[in-house]
């Protein structure tokens, strides 16, 4: 059965937080109509303000269900010590969630999320032991079929023009385990930049790699690189044969998102289902429209 996520990230309600772009999302994203919204960290600008919360919520009312969330590193008090250090997810839980590795399944597709977001650093994340235990968990109940998919909130790979952020503190080990238990699909935001590549990039002696489709900031000020003071967000098609990845980029001439790249790879899992997928559409793998 086809599937359909729309994944959006970076959000920065606050100072930040674009509404005319957020609206345009909201109305597009329902065109769309995907199976789940993925939305992957930085849902606030500050997570010591309740009204920035307030404001989030709201806005993830008018967007699609179901959703999967994961929190990002701004969604940890800044200013507020004490609760950084030892609530540091304190406001998320409340206003969002306390499920900090929500599971999406169905039929041949699992979707898991996991936190990388602590107190402990202003920019960089890490998976701890505890998540990385559930992580394997949840992906190892999936029938051999099943497109597996993580969402984390910071990078296992630098990509390109993102010098000076640093990715995960555990990368190596996150990119073992994902590629330990198959998972296909690595959803991930945080430096406000569009990046579709392999972990096999960072990690070329890994069995089989994963994708990683990172998202830019879909709804802030904050975009970087050849992104700055832009917008974007992702759709991904999943099929028995294929995963399809469409970027879209907001064009402010024509004040919409447009797709401006589509990347098609086979399915890790689909190797004897698809034997007879055209040569043809092999040829169109990440290529840009």
């Amino acid at each position: 059965m086809p599937y359909t996520l729309m994944h959006i990230s970076d959000l920065h309600a606050g100072p930040p937080f674009n509404p005319h772009i957020a609206e345009l999302v909201a109305r597009q994203a329902h065109q769309v109509r995907p199976d789940l919204l993925v939305v992957s960290g930085d849902l606030v600008q500050r997570s010591d303000f309740t009204a920035q919360w307030r404001m989030i919520t709201g806005y993830l009312a008018t967007l699609p269900q179901p959703q999967l969330i994961v929190p990002g590193n701004h969604d940890v008090p800044l200013y507020n010590v004490f609760a950084r250090v030892f609530r540091p997810l304190g406001r998320y839980c409340h206003f969002i969630t306390p499920d900090l590795t929500p599971v999406f399944a169905r039929p041949g597709l699992r979707v898991v999320g996991g936190c990388t977001a602590h107190g402990l650093t202003t920019d960089g994340g890490r998976v701890s032991s505890r998540q990385l235990a559930m992580l394997e968990q949840a992906f190892a109940q999936c029938p051999p079929e099943t497109c597996k998919v993580a969402v984390l909130h910071h990078h296992v790979i630098a990509p390109p023009g993102s010098k000076g952020r640093r990715r995960m503190a555990n990368a190596d080990q996150v990119m073992y385990l994902l590629d330990r238990w198959g998972v296909e699909l690595l959803l991930c935001g945080h430096i406000h930049m569009s990046y579709i590549g392999n972990t096999l990039d960072g990690m070329p002696h890994l069995r089989q790699g994963t994708i990683i489709c990172q998202c830019g900031t879909t709804t802030s000020r904050r975009g970087k690189g050849r992104e700055h003071g832009k917008n974007s967000f992702n759709v991904i098609e999943i099929d028995p044969c294929v995963i399809r990845i469409i970027q879209h980029l907001y064009v402010a001439d024509i004040h919409r998102f447009v797709p401006v790249a589509e990347h098609l790879f086979p399915r890790c899992s689909s190797a004897q289902t698809c034997e007879s997928l055209p040569s043809e559409r092999m040829l169109e793998a990440d290529q840009p429209l």
